[in-house]
């Protein structure tokens, strides 16, 4: 776990909502000095502490770990399916095409580098 790239990300989302260490340590029940602690990826968290960080900066679990989760093909690909699954023919087109735009546009991007 890359705890100091969670704080840096947790220390972003608090003050995109202009929120200081105390007030949002106030908001959750825990002090602002572990707050800091945590953004400096110098303490790990509870369960219970990371869930009711992103309730109150409205970002998902894994948006603050997907540096820390490690996703093999296989994984990836299933969660693909997971996200196909119920679509319509044609959603599933549009979402193979916007894949496409995406890395031609990624692909550009580095040729220019």
């Amino acid at each position: 776990m890359d705890y100091v790239l969670l704080g840096k990300r947790l220390r972003a989302e608090r003050q995109k909502l202009n929120l200081t260490q105390e007030k949002l340590a106030e908001k959750i029940d825990v002090s602002d000095a572990y707050i800091g602690q945590i953004e400096r990826g110098q303490r790990s968290l509870t369960l219970d502490t990371l869930v009711k960080l992103t309730n109150k900066l409205g970002v998902t679990v894994d948006y603050l770990l997907h540096d820390s989760i490690q996703v093999e093909d296989e994984q990836f690909m299933n969660q693909i399916r997971q996200i196909m699954t119920d679509r319509t023919p044609k959603e599933r087109q549009m979402a193979l095409d916007i894949l496409k735009m995406m890395f031609a546009h990624l692909d550009d991007i580095h040729a220019q580098s």
